[in-house]
């Protein structure tokens, strides 16, 4: 059995498949219900400005804007609470055109009583992001 906190874990994972592209593992993360916010508001990835909700809204969420990037995650600081953990992350986005955009945001994980994800949130703004273009 692993020491490590289970919100802690799942953040983790839900990383490790996020940087290697593995939807299906990264879905397998998840709650039937799970909502993702990122970020928190109306923004290009969340229109709405209410989240991302169920798995055939994350998968399509993925397919658009995690599967055509490769993403790194840079962990600066975590902590854990009850069935959550926050973490103070800064992800680096490289597009199939070249582009790199670079967020440092708080991003939450909450799990429910089975260890899956509910709901992932991302503390940020459009205006945190920063932009590197080699084609302009």
């Amino acid at each position: 059995m692993s020491d490590i906190h289970p919100a802690m874990q799942a953040a983790q994972n839900s990383w490790k498949c996020v940087m290697s592209s593995d939807k299906e593992g990264w879905l397998a993360l998840m709650a039937d219900d799970v909502c993702i916010e990122d970020p928190i508001g109306e923004a290009a990835t969340n229109p709405t400005g209410k989240g991302v909700r169920g798995k055939e809204e994350v998968a399509k969420f993925y397919d658009q804007f995690i599967g055509p990037a490769t993403i790194e995650v840079e962990t600066h600081e975590s902590r854990f609470a009850g069935n959550e953990s926050a973490h103070v992350l800064t992800l680096h986005t490289t597009l199939a055109n070249g582009v790199t955009t670079h967020v440092r945001g708080i991003f939450t994980y909450h799990l429910n009583d089975e260890g899956l994800l509910t709901n992932l949130r991302g503390y940020w703004t459009m205006a945190d992001m920063s932009v590197d273009n080699p084609n302009a």
